[in-house]
């Protein structure tokens, strides 16, 4: 468990978190969303006794992070995966975090076989591409076999098959009642991972919901009849919200379709298609922000 209380960091003038107070929890892939300088790379850097708050706290497992014994058995952290030496293998780097933690060498093998890089484990890492260096970033996190992991943009530089892979990996962690934060510009491939989202906006928390709340509150109805005008009054006294779609459909907002297939029928309306639309969660992200929001779609 994470936990943050009324936490705030300013630079000067600038907030970069303001007085975010939320419980990050075991057992579900919390995703962490908001513009770029929304505050989220700093929050994570805050719980990771990178940063040092301006007020409040951020505990994890219920200590301060600087407190914990082995820290890396118990957090697992990607928050730059550049933060290695260039002239080192990728073997050598994660035998040295190992030792640094007291941990077995056989894991050092074993995480190199789970984020496959073994064809290039005693390769130097300063010659690695961006998707092999996420994923010995990945191996690194994974390396104390953590009850918490925080991932700042894994997926960055992953090919499609990689970034399976990695919502694979992100949902059998949380199955095994680990807490799992992770961040990503990726909106469908977040909507794909994260059971939970934590949205943050200039350092301030926007919501804290699971993510069918947040598609389910920006949820629609598709209805498709000959009389679309006489249903469309009838439905905006009815207190809906119409539009009218390119292919002559009505979307309806504040109606489910039960109601809606109730009032053609009083209305005499008849229907040739009634249908739930489920938001996007990009949707969804971009009312509830309102920000001019820069994001990339995921390769599917």
């Amino acid at each position: 468990m994470i936990e943050l209380r009324s936490l705030t960091k300013r630079y000067r003038s600038r907030v970069a978190v303001d007085a975010l107070t939320v419980t990050i929890e075991p057992g579900r892939v919390t995703g962490f969303l908001g513009p770029n300088g929304s505050g989220k790379t700093t929050t994570m850097r805050c719980v990771l006794g990178l940063t040092r708050p301006t007020a409040g706290t951020a505990t994890v497992l219920g200590h301060p992070y600087r407190e914990l014994a082995r820290p890396m058995r118990r957090v697992g952290a990607l928050i730059d995966p550049r933060a290695r030496h260039p002239g080192r293998t990728a073997r050598s780097h994660l035998l040295a975090l190992a030792q640094s933690n007291a941990l077995p060498r056989a894991r050092v093998d074993e995480v190199i076989e789970l984020v496959g890089l073994e064809s290039v484990a005693d390769d130097r890492v300063g010659g690695f591409s961006l998707g092999m260096g996420q994923r010995l970033g990945i191996a690194a996190a994974l390396l104390g076999d953590p009850d918490v992991l925080l991932l700042d943009e894994p997926v960055n530089g992953l090919e499609p098959e990689g970034i399976r892979w990695v919502r694979g990996l992100l949902r059998v962690l949380a199955d095994e009642g680990r807490t799992v934060l992770v961040s990503s510009h990726l909106m469908s491939e977040m909507e794909d991972t994260a059971d939970h989202l934590v949205v943050l906006g200039r350092g301030r928390l926007l919501a804290d919901l699971p993510m069918a709340d947040l598609l389910g509150a920006h949820a629609a109805v598709r209805v498709r009849s000959p009389q679309a005008p006489l249903l469309a009054s009838a439905l905006q006294r009815a207190g809906g919200h119409v539009e009218l779609e390119i292919d002559g459909a009505l979307k309806v907002e504040g109606l489910d379709a039960a109601a809606i297939g109730d009032i053609a029928f009083a209305t005499g309306a008849r229907v040739h298609e009634l249908a739930r639309i489920t938001a996007s969660l990009e949707a969804a992200y971009l009312e509830l922000t309102g920000d001019d929001v820069e994001y990339r779609a995921a390769p599917r």
